[in-house]
């Protein structure tokens, strides 16, 4: 009975949620897209979740695409707003060509109250003045001079004290703490293992809030993320507090990770990030530095356990990169370019499961798209996850074949996992090496078994293996 009851109540509490937000006038416009705005205050949310938490997402568009005639675009409605889901790379182009004019950048009300003011959540000149002053430390220049070797570096010992000597390892649970030891070092120069861990709780905790609604009652997901963030948020703007400190001493010790450069680059008017705003973007950066990139390593070692073929050709590459190095030098930056058909494979992996399903866009005015209006206001969906699964853009589409990945590639606006135009994502190239580095140095000493064939990925929010990956390691004798 109790559980009837606070099943009941949480319900309610989500229709007062939905009623309140959908206070709206209409829209008298009938030349909408087809489709259908499902349940009163619901619409279709519900169904849109449950194609995520069965780990096909891209169901809910092509069940969508073939009811109302494969269009290239369809109305629904989501998360509490009236939206429009555009199809295939049509759909992405003209999302992505037309930002900051007819679209920009919007995400649910959940993720804007976690992140705050940041780069994802900034739009405009704003958006522009973030997205290049933290590309100069996380584009090809800064890890090409900087970064490449402290990753390996880190990377070996992590492979030392986690992997080597064990028989069995899971593989999500084992490197995602690796991945935010390495945030943490890369962004903070953070290294005390007890701070990290400490955050690294908090981390997981708040993840766990950016695909619910933002009910923030005690109990709910939402409500854990919310205090999480503000721990989270209230350790690194200490952190910032002790590094201006430093900064401002005579002797000041050299720090060339992103939080000196956030707090000592400024704006063409000499406007400064406050500590807050750099709290959140370290927040944010955080976040795509670690979680996006440990389920694409996850993701990767589960392709390569299912396919040995690819395994030996990778395995090929990287031994041939190590025997043209001495002993004991890390990788550079030369290095990872030599890593083509490796990486071919990772673009293969992300394709068949892209880490994230797509994104959001808002409509900025009333606009015209494949013959239908757009009404100013609306939220807009690209999705990747069903772009990559489309047999027009992808011939055999459920076959793992990195040669697409070859020559020119694949069609233009087809293959989108890191987004495109002026909001494409921020970390793609460190992400890149990120991977690469770890693929050296795991496929140089262990060939592996997965001990759950077939396992069942998941969308919470990212696509993740249920039991985490188990496998079964088996060292080289290299």
């Amino acid at each position: 009975m109790a559980a009837t009851l606070l099943a009941f109540f949480f319900v309610f509490i989500v229709l007062c949620f939905f009623l309140q937000i959908h206070r709206k006038k209409p829209e008298t416009n009938n030349n909408l897209p087809p489709g259908s705005f499902g349940w009163p205050f619901l619409g279709e949310t519900i169904e849109f979740v449950r194609a995520q938490r069965h780990g096909a997402p891209e169901k809910f568009v092509r069940d969508r695409m073939e009811r109302y005639g494969s269009p290239l675009v369809f109305k629904t409605s989501l998360l509490g707003h009236r939206m429009a889901v555009f199809c295939g790379p049509e759909g992405n182009k003209f999302l992505f060509g037309n930002e900051n004019k007819l679209v920009a950048s919007w995400w649910p009300e959940a993720i804007q109250m976690l992140f705050g003011k940041c780069l994802n959540t900034s739009r405009g000149d704003e958006a522009k003045w973030l997205r290049k002053m933290m590309l100069a430390h996380l584009g090809p220049d800064a890890l090409s001079n900087r970064l490449t070797g402290t990753m390996d570096i880190v990377t070996r010992l992590h492979i030392q004290n986690q992997w080597q000597g064990r028989s069995e390892v899971k593989v999500f649970n084992t490197v995602k703490p690796y991945l935010f030891e390495l945030a943490c070092r890369l962004f903070l120069s953070l290294e005390d293992p007890k701070h990290v861990a400490e955050l690294g709780s908090l981390f997981n905790t708040f993840l766990k809030g950016l695909g619910e609604l933002p009910i923030n009652i005690p109990g709910t997901r939402f409500y854990h993320a919310k205090r999480a963030a503000t721990a989270i948020k209230k350790h690194l703007i200490m952190i910032i507090k002790q590094r201006k400190l430093a900064l401002k001493q005579e002797n000041a010790p050299s720090f060339e990770d992103l939080l000196s450069h956030l707090l000592l680059s400024s704006d063409e008017n000499g406007r400064f990030l406050s500590e807050m705003e750099i709290a959140n973007n370290i927040l944010l950066l955080l976040f795509a530095g670690h979680d996006t990139t440990a389920v694409s390593i996850t993701l990767l070692m589960k392709g390569l356990g299912e396919h040995p073929d690819v395994y030996k050709n990778v395995l090929k590459e990287q031994l041939a990169i190590l025997e043209e190095k001495a002993p004991g030098e890390v990788l550079k930056w030369e290095d990872i370019q030599k890593m083509r058909y490796s990486w071919n494979v990772v673009c293969e992996v992300l394709r068949l499961i892209p880490p994230v399903t797509g994104a959001f866009r808002e409509a900025l005015v009333d606009f015209e798209y494949a013959g239908y209006t757009i009404p100013k206001g609306w939220k807009i969906i690209w999705s990747a996850v069903m772009t990559h699964k489309e047999e027009d853009n992808f011939p055999n589409v459920t076959k793992f074949d990195p040669s697409r990945f070859q020559g020119t590639g694949p069609t233009p606006f087809a293959y989108v996992p890191f987004g495109g135009g002026p909001r494409m994502c921020l970390g793609k190239e460190l992400a890149r090496v990120q991977i690469l580095v770890f693929l050296h140095n795991i496929v140089t000493k262990f060939k592996w078994d997965l001990l759950i064939p077939n396992e069942k990925i998941e969308y919470d929010p990212l696509a993740t293996p249920v039991q985490g990956l188990p496998i079964r390691l088996h060292p080289h004798d290299i």
